[in-house]
């Protein structure tokens, strides 16, 4: 453990030597701080980083103070909260003689024929639309992102639950998605694509990974800083 300190400001952060050519610093929802950085860069190096990205890492800080909160069991009942393509719905579980569910003016509305307070039938109903609506979006967005490049043989896309990424490739065969990115906004979706269907040319993060990542997807800053952001709470990723 290090410390930074700016102004009346005093940080202790993790600091990680990697065979790396630049600084990363990363903000985790449990408020941890660590910079990765080259094995050679000196602790003066890595203050002035820390001093230029202060307010980054103090913006980042604070979303997570403020909406951190303890894990909980879903009780899958009216009145919990759910995201889907990174807009809010509010639960409401209806009795009818049908199962149905529908997402209509900010409200995500499940019908059961069971009583709406069984919460094993209505996760069953919700998983089940989430695990639909995956298998519609993805492609679909997969293919669109897919246009962009010019490669002669197309990954096949897969979905795959992982605890710590978004996305990953297997030897240029196939590219796995994270099932929770349905709960994340279109073009945080397409950042993911792109920056996988980019290391199928270039395996590290190097300045010609980026090159390709910034020609073919411009704002993948912006996607995913939302991404950070929005998704803090979906998979804990030390870094995309």
């Amino acid at each position: 453990m290090k410390e930074f300190i700016f102004g009346t400001f005093v940080y202790e952060y993790t600091i990680i030597r990697q065979d790396r050519k630049t600084l990363a610093l990363t903000v985790t929802p449990d408020l941890k701080i660590i910079v990765k950085c080259p094995y050679h860069v000196d602790s003066n190096r890595i203050d002035i980083f820390l001093r230029k990205k202060w307010f980054w890492l103090e913006k980042q800080l604070s979303f997570f103070k403020k909406y951190q909160r303890k894990l909980y069991d879903r009780e899958y009942v009216s009145g919990e909260s759910y995201l889907y393509l990174g807009r809010q719905y509010k639960l409401v579980v209806k009795k009818s003689n049908k199962n149905k569910i529908i997402l209509t003016k900010g409200k995500l509305l499940v019908y059961t024929k069971k009583s709406v307070s069984s919460g094993q039938h209505n996760k069953k109903l919700i998983d089940s639309w989430f695990l639909d609506k995956t298998e519609k979006v993805f492609p679909k967005r997969f293919l669109s992102m897919v246009s962009l490049f010019d490669y002669n043989h197309h990954p096949a896309l897969r979905v795959r639950d992982m605890k710590k990424r978004w996305g990953s490739f297997l030897n240029k065969e196939k590219i796995f998605l994270n099932p929770k990115l349905i709960h994340v906004s279109g073009d945080c979706i397409d950042y993911v694509i792109v920056h996988e269907l980019c290391h199928l040319r270039y395996k590290k993060h190097d300045k010609r990974f980026f090159d390709l990542l910034n020609e073919k997807y411009p704002k993948w800053k912006k996607a995913k800083d939302k991404l950070e952001t929005i998704g803090a709470g979906l998979c804990r990723v030390d870094s995309y």
